[in-house]
């Protein structure tokens, strides 16, 4: 009987396991990490040869650093500083379709690829220009 029920325990126990090994793992590609969130801009640049090439953006205040923030009801805000760290914000919407991200401020409207999205990052690649952003959290 001792036999009987110990087979038993282990064959639920490997029919679990293939379970939660096998779920369905595939996002096409999209990352589950929210995209909402307050972003610093960090680097800009964009593919040089091949090759990805990107620079540490100069703020215009030592104090502040320009922002893009996305909200949960689709707002985006961005945030930018002079030199006297006077901010001007600018209100707009986004819209983020799979691994899309598409912004529109005023009558002027973006859309980039997420290239990468974590908990400390966003960094996205123009479709059109090309240009390269990385964002920090």
């Amino acid at each position: 009987m001792k036999t009987r029920n110990f087979l038993y325990v282990l064959a639920l126990s490997f029919g679990l396991l293939a379970t939660t090994s096998c779920s369905n793992e595939d996002n096409e590609g999209e990352t589950i990490v929210p995209i909402q969130g307050k972003y610093e801009l960090s680097q800009i640049g964009g593919i040089v040869d091949g090759q990805e090439v990107l620079t540490d953006v100069e703020q215009d205040c030592d104090t502040e650093k320009d922002y893009l923030e996305l909200k949960l009801s689709n707002v985006a805000v961005r945030g930018d500083y002079n030199d006297n760290c006077n901010k001007t914000e600018t209100t707009g919407t986004y819209v983020r379709s799979h691994n899309d991200l598409t912004l529109t401020f005023g009558s002027l409207s973006t859309t980039s690829d997420i290239m990468n999205l974590t908990n400390k990052e966003l960094k996205l690649k123009e479709k059109v220009t090309g240009v390269i952003t990385v964002y920090k959290r």
